[in-house]
């Protein structure tokens, strides 16, 4: 027993040294382009976002503006508009939902290139509620559970709304201030640098605070891109760092970022002592 933590502590402090580097950002092709866009089944507003990709650490990207932006599916097309101008978001009308089972085509021309990305959305499930506990030092609190981090069949990403604008003390605060979007998900994969990943910082919010719980399906695709995508942010860092690779993706050549179709389960609570 003895032996093996003596190796334990030796694997670690071995993988733990750090090593002065000089890292040049590589300049990427000027003709490429990220995007960003979820369809889901609510009748809302959808954005889909495209940037040119930044040259600089901490950089502000660029939009692309000026693209023909559109959606289809077996039955429609729908041609997304430009708003607000110069933004890079492209929106569809205020009544347009996605269904599940159903298949969806993203068409963006720019410059006289097309990219083109392919999608399906999978069925959602109920979830049982996250839970949240009292912090030790104040009286805020945080939260302790949202989901598994790991399923072979059934991944997903979990949206969560913090609200406290009308929360007892904060009502004369700034309401953009009272709020928070957190992020959590559910793979298929276990990988050894998610399980050694470095701490992330609670978020604490007081009594009164309204939870927005929302899940997202994902298909294998959606959940491969959002893996590979923590493998080179979030899971960098800890322990056992993955070796920088390309994320995947489903646009085609020219284009990174991803396209998807999520169906959408949400629930409400309020934090109460």
């Amino acid at each position: 027993m003895k032996k093996i933590l003596l190796f334990l502590f030796v694997a670690y402090f071995m993988v733990g040294c750090e090593k002065k580097t000089e890292w040049q950002l590589q300049t990427q092709d000027a003709n490429l382009i990220v995007v960003d866009g979820i369809i889901t089944n609510e009748q809302k507003v959808h954005i889909v976002t495209i940037n040119f990709p930044i040259a600089q650490l901490n950089e502000k990207p660029k939009p692309l503006s000026g693209a023909t932006v559109l959606i289809s599916d077996a039955d429609s097309t729908y041609t997304l508009s430009e708003q607000p101008l110069k933004s890079g978001k492209y929106i569809t009308s205020a009544n347009f939902s996605g269904q599940v089972g159903k298949s969806y085509s993203l068409l963006i021309n720019y410059n006289n290139k097309a990219y083109t990305a392919k999608t399906y959305m999978v069925k959602g499930y109920d979830f049982q509620p996250l839970e949240y506990v009292k912090n030790d030092n104040n009286k805020l609190y945080h939260l302790s559970w949202v989901a598994s981090q790991y399923n072979a069949l059934i991944p997903a990403m979990w949206e969560i709304l913090l609200d406290w604008s009308k929360a007892d003390g904060y009502t004369n605060l700034n309401p953009d201030s009272c709020k928070a979007r957190l992020l959590f998900y559910t793979l298929p994969t276990l990988d050894v640098s998610e399980i050694f990943a470095p701490d992330v910082e609670n978020k604490s919010f007081p009594i009164g605070t309204i939870i927005n719980q929302r899940r997202y399906s994902l298909n294998p695709e959606h959940a491969e891109f959002i893996r590979t995508l923590l493998l080179e942010t979030t899971w960098q860092g800890g322990v056992f760092s993955s070796i920088p690779a390309n994320v995947s993706t489903n646009l085609s050549k020219g284009a990174v970022g991803y396209f998807g179709a999520c169906e959408v389960n949400s629930s409400f609570q309020t934090v109460i002592p």
